[in-house]
């Protein structure tokens, strides 16, 4: 019997040192299955606009965009806590336009958390969405809402400066109200320091095993992403290459009068 994943039952798990796992959905069926196999976080991420919506990269997602998916997914999650991811644009105007929209993901999209891309700069806007009754997954080291100012998807960390902020930023939201923080990108060994640093969660991806746990985008993991996929993503299924296989043996069977035979018709 699988029981429900809340935030304090994540604070427990860092705490027996049991890994945390989390994984992106963007569909009913496929939190559906997530939700049945164990996962524990379930992430409606804004890689929805490079995976499902043909983007370029996350920027265009919109927040309409995001509620509506987030609702779209709720309905296959039972037991797993179902985050929505803000979008650009969507918290960095003000505080109280920051909480009006975390609102709404909990409100329209069904959400039970929001997460957020920003260390010291997005805290006081942390402090009031947590004030708001709304728990906040922080995301620190590689952040993709800001691939045009610091010019693409790169390493972070990997000076004694920048690692310093690193571990900052993760104090610094631990302290605003986050229960937990995504590191993306940074160095195995500075990893570990953000994990002992902090009380709460910290889950990695592209960041090494000294953590408290990992997400990747599902899509990458079952081979159904377009293009490479970072360093980081293990493949443990080829879901592509198995649905091109399916679909050219249904078009040939068509074309051959195979399909549909007299146990496929009424």
């Amino acid at each position: 019997m699988i029981s429900k994943v809340t935030t304090t039952v994540l604070k427990v798990k860092k705490e027996k040192k049991e890994k945390i796992i989390a994984l992106t959905a963007y569909d009913s069926i496929t939190a559906r299955i997530l939700d049945q196999a164990g996962i524990d976080i379930i992430l409606v991420g804004d890689s929805l606009g490079n995976v499902l919506l043909g983007y370029k990269n996350t920027l265009p997602v919109t927040l309409d965009e995001m509620v509506h998916y987030t609702k779209v997914v709720s309905r296959g999650v039972q037991n797993a806590l179902l985050v929505g991811d803000m979008p650009f644009m969507s918290y960095h105007i003000n505080v109280e336009e920051s909480v009006r929209n975390a609102g709404r993901f909990i409100k329209e999209g069904m959400a039970e958390a929001v997460k957020l891309e920003g260390g010291k700069e997005v805290c006081e806007k942390v402090m009031a969405i947590v004030g708001a009754g709304i728990p906040v997954l922080g995301h620190i080291g590689l952040k993709p809402q800001e691939s045009l100012r610091t010019g693409g998807y790169k390493i972070q960390g990997k000076d004694s400066v920048s690692a310093q902020k690193i571990i900052k930023d993760a104090v610094a939201l631990e302290k605003a109200g986050a229960f937990a923080l995504v590191v993306e990108c940074i160095p195995a060994v500075l990893t570990k320091k953000v994990t002992q640093s902090v009380s709460i969660p910290v889950i990695g991806i592209g960041a090494g095993k000294e953590c408290d746990g990992q997400i990747l985008v599902t899509h990458d993991i079952l081979g159904l992403t377009n293009g490479q996929t970072p360093k980081f993503v293990k493949k443990y299924a080829d879901i592509s290459g198995e649905m091109t296989r399916g679909v050219t043996k249904f078009i040939g069977e068509c074309k051959k009068g195979t399909y549909p035979d007299s146990k496929h018709s009424y």
